[in-house]
């Protein structure tokens, strides 16, 4: 069995039966076409099949080569599969198969059935490894002898055609020769054969169409749009691989067949700049893709499904003229005459004889210019042989029958001053079913009408060029963002401007209706976005005081089963909870003293200001600290690290049951029985990752009827997903990146482990990291390096396809009707609309997806829903700045913004025109904005913001006007040395392990502070900063770095600045110029 190119592996029908293996012959086609050869045979025995005794079809070995193959056919036609190195002799009384012990036990469970359908006897011939076969050949030699029916010499039909591959076919080729027998071509016999299909064979013609047309429609259309709208540089053998990939992976246009059933017929053929070839054997060459005024471009892609060959070809012009516009509109008008001359009883030649007339007709002078066919059959073959669409070919059409008709004009010259555009050809093609009442073009919804594949981008012609068309109006969804740049004038581009501007601003009116609505009974700003404190007053270590251990010596003791600290005060040992305790140290002196300083939390401290013990017991006294003196230090040490340990415990469990209190309730996971196998993917991991310092297992992610459920090999790591609880999900192939991931955005918390989370992530590396050993670097072109470059390429490419076959299993269940009402779909993000930025720490790939704006490669995830925005704020824009930021408001005014740092200047434009396609309200500003105290005023006084105009404070033409009569119009803003709230609370916001990070930086950090004397951080930064701001930038004015250095002097000589005011972090940004960004010091 195989599975190169010449014939896909799997059933024609894409069903199987008769057998556990994965290759099982369908043996009721088998049946039908083994009669319907048979009957063929014998009905046309003297005029197709030269009267043969018996028929010999040898297989070649497996190519990875494209090729078209009667033998192949009949293998893939009668059995399903292809069977290389095969030889099948077909009797009136016999069937001999002459293979290997393997092919022969696929083929075992054909001989009931042959026997049943046309009373032969199968008989197997067995070809030993090393045997060459030479005496099981003359077996079957000496079985024909028998079964002639000749008086003298029997007749033999093959395939002349076919020259022998493989020494098993040209031993068979130099024995047939030789043998007394007679020869005769059967090539029409097969042809006449393959002619018609049968019901299932329409079938996969017609899903081999569909993907097809798809392809140009959903891929090479909106891709050629887009490269020619920016004016890309793009090789015809590039977008020949682009365009291949889309076929193989037909999800990506949305078609919902299975990968491994899909195949090319050709590499798709693009051409343009005056070398055209019309022929089926063309290809794409190196040159760039040629699209200036009057040029042609030509697209031809064809792909199989399950062997069964469809093709469709287009051509588009550029700005045409008078001679290009006539010889396409005469062309589709011959194209639809030979299409509309396939119907049952016509002649084939009827065909090109209906495309000529029109031809002679509209325009004689393109008589000699016009292709001499108008296509061939198509199907097993992308050519069938005797179904030439030409003048002469006088065989009767009949239903079932399939053609490729291609027709076109070659060689045609127009009078242009460029070499590229003096000579043109234009072609068309589509695969069209002969049906009982009259032809199907299966092809259909790939448009080749003149205003759709017509392009127009010269702006001079105005009233009559603004009425046309410009882009294709089929292109949809995000492909309509890249047609707006080139194709409109200037004046156009205004009047579009202005529009979006009426209608954002009622958009905006709207939502000032809406936002003063819902907060008209009063109600908080911005929200506390801090946790509640456990109190300590609630933590109990002993319920009675015979519960007390019996103390031992008077020493500290740690009780780890009651969670306690004993201490020896005043000869009584006294307890405390060790959630009480905020920090424990020890130091040793000369004299091998040491000490142990313990300090507790107590209510009304900067680190506890919300502990209801301040209220609970006002008039309670609490002790702050202690401090012992001791001469063991094996002892202090002991008693450090057990409380440290102790401590961290807690404070974990704690934290997970809080969290665990506030998760919302989920239904119970219905799993899927033993009669539907749930859907599956494998050896995945997982993100958050599960707890614990064993190491970390893959696990399998299985959907089941109500949830996804993902486990690994150990009982306690499983997480259950529900369906109604899933927001988004979101698939996103490796391309540049390492992995291959599934994420899921929840409606509601769940743990993950111990963690709680929104977000789970399903993911497979795609790349193995590899250090190359030996120092010297190696060669492009050594093949071990070629070689692992093609395994990697291939490993990814595997994983994808598995990844997308999950998903697109997944969203055919979440297309049922019990479904229906989540609205769940895989969503994929748009990678061409993709920018670099800095939403918390690091700088991430940022891509846009249809409903959400997304960062799914590094941690902490970024999930922003679309629909949730209030509006966009683009900060620091203009003045030759290098970068700049995003801010994102949102609909819930209690929600701190979201900024986005550092997008590079060369993204603005590119993000503002995806801004606007979605709808989105932006604004831009010369200066980072303080956004709490203006949500905060907007939550306060929503009246007075719909009043002063809502969101138009910050449009930057307004701000300027007011600024030169106002002073007041800076205090939203925050100069760039000075660290915004916003950023400090998302320091804080940023709690996923927060426990046991505060716990261990907490430590540190007091014992840092009570005990170092020197310069704290603030002080070490600021000073640092305003060193490099007195310093300044090379590529800034001397005007900046003299206001800058007057600043800095300024700030020098005046007060110190109180540690409340002080900024938390150091990430300011700056108000023009370049100047360099601070980090925050952890």
């Amino acid at each position: 069995m195989t599975e190169h190119r010449n014939g896909n592996a799997k059933p024609s029908d894409g069903k199987a039966s008769g057998a556990a293996s994965p290759y099982a012959i369908n043996l009721d086609n088998f049946t039908k076409r083994l009669k319907t050869l048979y009957s063929h045979w014998k009905e046309h025995s003297s005029d197709l099949w030269g009267s043969s005794d018996a028929l010999a079809i040898p297989t070649p070995p497996a190519s990875d080569d494209l090729r078209y193959l009667k033998s192949s056919a009949l293998n893939i036609w009668l059995l399903g599969y292809e069977f290389p190195e095969t030889i099948m002799v077909f009797m009136k009384k016999q069937i001999h198969f002459l293979c290997s012990q393997k092919k022969v036990s696929l083929l075992e469970v054909v001989r009931k059935s042959a026997k049943e359908a046309v009373g032969v006897e199968v008989v197997m011939h067995v070809k030993a490894k090393n045997d060459n076969g030479t005496g099981l050949m003359d077996a079957v030699f000496r079985a024909v002898r028998a079964n002639s029916t000749s008086h003298d010499t029997p007749v033999v039909g093959h395939i002349a055609r076919e020259a022998p591959e493989g020494k098993l076919l040209e031993t068979w080729t130099e024995k047939l020769k030789n043998a007394d027998f007679q020869l005769c071509d059967i090539t029409n016999g097969f042809s006449d054969l393959f002619a018609v299909k049968d019901s299932t064979e329409l079938t996969n013609v017609k899903k081999a169409a569909f993907l097809t047309s798809s392809v140009m429609k959903h891929f090479v259309v909106p891709k050629l749009e887009k490269v020619i709208d920016e004016e890309k540089k793009i090789s015809h053998s590039s977008l020949m691989d682009d365009t291949e990939k889309a076929i193989l992976e037909p999800a990506r246009v949305k078609v919902k067949l299975k990968a491994e059933n899909v195949d090319i017929c050709y590499p798709p053929i693009f051409q343009s700049g005056g070398e055209f070839d019309l022929r089926p054997s063309a290809s794409s060459n190196d040159e760039n893709l040629y699209y200036d005024s009057t040029s042609v471009i030509i697209c031809a892609i064809g792909s199989r499904y399950n062997s069964y060959c469809s093709n469709v070809a287009r051509t588009f012009l550029i700005d045409a003229n008078a001679l290009q516009s006539k010889a396409y509109e005469v062309l589709l008008k011959a194209h639809e005459a030979a299409i509309g001359a396939l119907k049952p009883g016509n002649k084939v030649g009827a065909a090109y004889q209906a495309a000529l007339a029109v031809v002679e007709k509209d325009a004689p002078d393109l008589v000699s210019n016009l292709t001499k066919s108008a296509g061939t059959g198509i199907g097993l073959e992308f050519r069938e042989s005797g179904l030439n669409l030409n003048a002469k070919n006088d065989r009767v059409l009949k239903a079932g029958m399939v053609f490729n008709v291609s027709l076109g004009f070659q060689n045609l010259q127009t009078d242009t001053n460029n070499p590229k555009t003096q000579k043109f050809s234009v072609l068309l093609a589509d695969s069209v079913i002969v049906g009982e009442k009259g032809p199907e073009v299966v092809t259909s919804i790939s448009s080749k009408a003149v205003k759709d594949v017509a392009y127009s981008f010269n702006e001079d012609d105005e009233e009559e060029e603004e009425e046309k068309p410009k882009v294709k109006p089929e292109a949809n969804g995000g492909e309509a963002v890249s047609s707006k740049a080139t194709l409109r004038s200037d004046n156009q581009e205004m009047s579009k401007e202005e529009l979006r501007r009426q209608h954002q601003a009622e958009l905006a009116r709207q939502k000032n209706e809406e936002t003063a609505r819902r907060l008209a009974g009063g109600g908080s700003g911005a929200g506390d976005n801090r946790g509640a404190v456990k109190s300590t007053g609630d933590l109990v270590a002993y319920k009675n005081v015979n519960d007390l251990p019996p103390p031992k010596e008077l020493m500290i003791q740690v009780d780890q089963k009651n969670e306690a600290i004993l201490l020896p005060i005043y000869g009584i040992m006294v307890p405390f909870h060790v959630a009480t305790v905020k920090s424990v140290s020890s130091q040793q002196d000369t004299n091998r003293t040491c000490y142990i300083r313990i300090i507790f939390n107590v209510p009304g401290t900067p680190f506890n200001p919300h502990d209801s013990n301040s209220v609970k017991f006002q008039g309670s006294i609490y002790l702050k600290e202690v401090s012992f003196r001791s001469k063991d230090p094996r002892h202090i040490s002991e008693v450090v690290q057990l409380i440290k340990t102790l401590r961290r415990q807690v404070a974990s469990r704690e934290s997970e049951r809080a969290e665990r209190a506030t998760l919302v309730t989920q239904e119970k996971l219905q799993v899927a029985g033993t009669r539907f196998k749930p859907i599956r993917l494998s050896d995945l991991w997982i993100r958050p990752p599960f707890g614990g310092r064993g190491r970390k297992l893959t696990g399998t992610l299985e959907a089941h009827t109500n949830g996804f459920r993902y486990s690994t090999s150990r009982p306690d790591e499983r997480v259950d997903i529900m369906f109604g609880n899933i927001k988004h999900a979101f698939f996103q192939p490796a391309e540049k990146e390492m992995i291959t991931l599934l994420h899921f955005h929840l409606l509601n918390h769940i743990m993950v482990g111990n963690r709680k989370t929104k977000d789970v992530q399903f993911f497979v590396e795609v790349m193995d990291v590899v250090q190359t050993l030996g120092g010297g670097k190696r060669s492009a072109y050594d093949p071990d390096e070629i070689e692992e470059e093609q395994r990697e390429r291939d490993r990814r490419n595997k994983i994808n396809m598995d990844f997308q076959n999950f998903v697109n299993r997944v969203n055919d269940l979440w297309g049922q009707q019990q479904f229906k009402g989540l609205d769940l779909e895989f969503d994929q993000p748009l990678r061409e609309l993709g920018f670099h930025g800095v939403p918390h720490k690091a700088s991430a790939f940022i891509v846009p997806t249809s409903s959400c704006l997304v960062e799914l490669v590094e941690t902490p995830f970024l999930v922003i829903t679309l629909s949730e925005i209030e509006i966009v704020n683009l900060e620091r824009v203009g003045m030759g700045q290098k970068n700049f930021d995003m801010t994102i408001v949102f609909k819930d005014f209690k929600r701190d913004v979201l900024r986005i740092d550092s997008i590079p200047s060369s993204s603005l434009d590119g993000i503002k025109e995806w801004l606007d396609a979605t709808d989105l309200k932006y604004y831009e500003s010369r200066l980072n904005l303080n956004w709490r105290p203006i949500l905060k005023t907007i939550t306060d006084d929503p009246e007075k913001f719909i009043e002063d105009g809502g969101w138009e404070f910050l449009n930057l033409e307004v701000s300027d006007s007011d600024s030169e009569n106002s002073q007041e119009s800076d205090q939203g803003y925050e100069p760039s040395d000075v660290q915004s709230d916003t950023g400090s609370e998302d320091e804080d916001d940023d709690s996923e392990s927060l426990v046991e990070s505060e716990d261990d930086e907490g430590e540190d950090s007091e014992e840092d502070s009570e005990e170092e004397q020197g310069k704290t951080w603030e002080e070490l930064e600021r000073e640092a900063s305003n060193a490099d701001r007195e310093k300044g930038d090379e590529s800034d004015s001397e005007e900046e770095r003299k206001r800058r250095k007057m600043k800095a002097f300024g700030k020098a000589r005046g007060a110190r600045v109180p540690p409340e005011k002080r900024s938390s972090g150091g990430g300011g940004r700056s108000t023009g110029g370049s100047l360099p960004k601070r980090h925050k010091m952890r």
